[in-house]
């Protein structure tokens, strides 16, 4: 093989490394951030909930109903995608470890774009037909957490 086409093989293999990186590393950089994220609704979930009642003015008057904070995680990719305030009876909320976020999008004479939150018992979303949702929990606020 002449040296002009190992030059050629080997820059097309380079090439190939450096963007083959990159997108490992956007995928790793991802996955750390989301696993950080969730660290931090988990840590100090009971902080950002006291936060969000604040900014919404919600009281919480009826010790029956309370609010909770969670990770939202979108559905088929497993992707962390910020945290929603959960509201409802206590028995119900406690079992919410999560809010699932579903996406879609038709045409009805305009472009009709579609995210819906369902609060879910668990945190494994790679299939929407599984999800485990938890009735009777309503989303009352998103939160997005800048790293």
């Amino acid at each position: 093989m002449n040296k002009l086409k190992m030059v050629a093989i080997g820059s097309g293999l380079l090439a190939l490394g450096f963007v083959g990186g990159s997108l490992a590393n956007a995928q790793i950089d991802k996955l750390f951030k989301g696993a950080a994220v969730i660290a931090i609704v988990d840590k100090n979930g009971r902080d950002i909930d006291k936060f969000v009642n604040q900014v919404t003015g919600n009281k919480n008057d009826d010790p029956a109903y309370i609010t909770k904070t969670v990770p939202i995680l979108t559905v088929g990719k497993g992707a962390f995608a910020g945290a929603a305030q959960v509201q409802g009876p206590v028995q119900l909320v406690d079992k919410v470890k999560a809010v699932a976020q579903l996406e879609g999008q038709t045409r009805l004479g305009v472009q009709i774009r579609v995210r819906g939150l369902v609060p879910i018992d668990n945190r494994s979303v790679d299939d929407p037909a599984k999800l485990s949702r938890v009735l009777g929990v309503g989303i009352t606020g998103t939160v997005e957490i800048k790293l």
